[in-house]
C-alpha cells in the first residue's frame, strides 16, 4: 500500500471532491483517480461512491479513513521529530470560552514564547466545539465552561472520550454594563431591573444529551425581551460601551480592561448559578514545556481576578 495513494484518498474525502483535493494537493485529478482506483484495488474495497455531486465514502471508506486519519497523523508526527533541530518549532493550542481572565493569561503567555520559531493557536468558542478542537482538530489544550448542574453530563463525555479534566475555577456570572447604564447606579440588582434593558449574549451553548431548546431556554430566559447577540468579546465591549441599555453576563473582568471600555461590573444577588472551568487534554497527551508555562500564567490571572 502506496502512502501517497492513502494522502491522497484521506485528501479527497476531506475535501469532498477529487477537484478540491486536486487544487490543494497540486496535484493533476487523473493522477490522484488512478492513485485511488490502485489503492483501492490494493485493499479489496471501494473507498469512494463517485456521484454528480461529488466523492461520498461508502461503509468501508469511512472504516478506512478512520485509520488513514491516525496513520497519517504518525507519520507528520515523526517528519516533525526526526527533520533536525534547526528546524523544529514551538507549537501551542488552545480552545475555550470568551473569558478575560484567559485572554489576559494568553497575552502574558505570548511574551514569554522567546526568539525561536513559534506557532500559537487561540480559539474562543463553546463546549461542543472545544472537545471538538481536541478529538477532530488537533488541539492540544481546551478550557471547558459549563453550568455546575451539568457536571455529571460533562464528566461522563469526558471519560467516553478519553479526555484528562482539571477544575481550574468556579464562579457565578456578574453583570457587565456602561458607567452611563441606570443599572450602574443601583446599590442591589434584581432580574426585574435588567427586563427593559438589553442583554448582549452569545448564542451557542451546548450541553450534552439534551436538546438544545432546553439549554438556551435556560441560558437565555425568555424574561428577557430584547437580545444582541455578538461572538467576539472586543465588539461586546464596544457595544456595551457605546449604548447604556445594554448589559451583559460575563465571568470576572479585570479592573483595567473595565477601565478602557468605561465600563462596571456588578453582582445581581438573586444569581445563584454556579459554573465551572475545566482544563482539558487527551489521556495520553504529554504536557509540553510550553503547555506547562501556560497554565502556570492561566492560574496567575485566575487567582487575580477570580480569587
Amino acid at each position: 500500500m502506496n502512502i501517497l495513494h492513502v494522502k491522497y484518498a484521506y485528501e479527497v474525502a476531506r475535501a469532498g471532491s477529487m477537484k478540491k483535493a486536486s487544487e490543494k494537493l497540486f496535484v493533476a485529478m487523473p493522477n490522484i483517480s488512478r492513485s485511488i482506483k490502485e489503492l483501492e484495488a490494493d485493499l479489496g474495497i471501494t473507498i469512494f461512491d463517485r456521484t454528480v455531486k461529488g466523492m461520498r465514502l461508502t461503509p468501508d471508506g469511512e472504516e478506512f479513513m478512520n485509520y488513514a486519519k491516525q496513520v497519517l497523523k504518525m507519520i507528520g508526527e515523526m517528519e516533525s521529530l526526526y527533520k533536525g533541530a534547526s528546524n523544529k518549532k514551538q507549537h501551542f493550542s488552545i480552545s475555550g470560552p470568551r473569558a478575560s481572565y484567559i485572554a489576559e493569561a494568553f497575552a502574558e503567555f505570548s511574551k514569554s514564547i522567546g526568539t525561536d520559531e513559534a506557532e500559537l493557536f487561540y480559539k474562543e468558542t463553546n463546549a461542543q466545539r472545544t472537545i471538538r478542537n481536541i478529538l477532530e482538530h488537533d488541539y492540544k489544550l481546551g478550557i471547558l465552561r459549563y453550568a455546575a448542574h451539568y457536571d455529571v453530563y460533562f464528566k461522563n463525555l469526558l471519560e467516553e472520550k478519553n479526555l484528562c479534566s482539571e477544575l481550574v475555577t468556579e464562579f457565578s456570572y456578574q453583570l457587565v454594563m456602561s458607567k452611563d447604564s441606570p443599572l450602574a447606579s443601583l446599590e442591589e440588582i434584581t432580574f426585574d431591573d435588567l427586563k427593559n434593558l438589553i442583554e448582549v449574549a452569545h448564542a451557542d451553548p451546548y450541553v450534552p444529551s439534551l436538546p438544545l431548546s432546553t439549554v438556551v431556554k435556560e441560558e437565555l430566559p425568555d424574561h428577557i425581551l430584547r437580545r444582541i447577540f455578538v461572538f467576539e468579546r472586543a465588539s461586546q465591549f464596544e457595544l456595551l460601551n457605546r449604548n447604556p441599555e445594554t448589559f451583559m453576563w460575563a465571568s470576572p473582568i479585570p479592573d483595567n480592561l473595565l477601565e478602557r471600555y468605561t465600563l462596571v461590573q456588578r453582582p445581581c444577588l438573586q444569581n445563584e448559578r454556579l459554573y465551572k472551568d475545566l482544563l482539558i487534554y487527551r489521556n495520553d497527551y504529554r504536557l509540553t514545556e510550553l503547555d506547562h508555562h501556560f497554565i502556570e500564567m492561566l492560574y496567575q490571572t485566575k487567582r487575580r481576578y477570580m480569587g
